[in-house]
């Protein structure tokens, strides 16, 4: 960005802030992975993948939700990179993506539920 002209100077930094301001296309990108969490099933879709892999029939069945229901938030959740899917035979077996993203997105989860993830859980206790 090129120099601004603030209307007040109030003592503050806004100026070196707004200089090292990421672009508008980082700000675009963001705000797709945040709105993946503003629907419940890609929620409930993407914490069941946080902690397994599995097809759009397994997590149909699991979650009461038809297959197309499924595959349609799948495709959502794979267009940020959240998930991933692994052909395994005649079937697409699908996880969480290995990003930074995906991970951030799985320690927050966690956070709002206030629950440990069943990967972390001790078997021997």
């Amino acid at each position: 960005m090129g120099k601004i002209s603030l209307p007040h100077n109030h003592g503050g930094n806004l100026e070196s802030i707004l200089a090292n301001m990421p672009d508008s296309n980082n700000f675009s990108s963001a705000a797709s992975v945040f709105s993946q969490l503003g629907d419940a099933t890609r929620l409930k879709i993407l914490w069941l993948l946080c902690h397994t892999k599995e097809c759009v029939s397994d997590i149909a069945a699991a979650l009461g939700l038809s297959n197309a229901v499924v595959s349609h938030h799948l495709q959502l959740l794979r267009r940020d990179n959240l998930v991933t899917g692994e052909r395994v035979g005649q079937e697409i077996h699908y996880s969480l993506s290995d990003t930074q993203e995906a991970k951030l997105l799985h320690k927050t989860i966690e956070a709002m539920f206030r629950i440990t993830c069943p990967n972390n859980i001790d078997p021997q206790n």
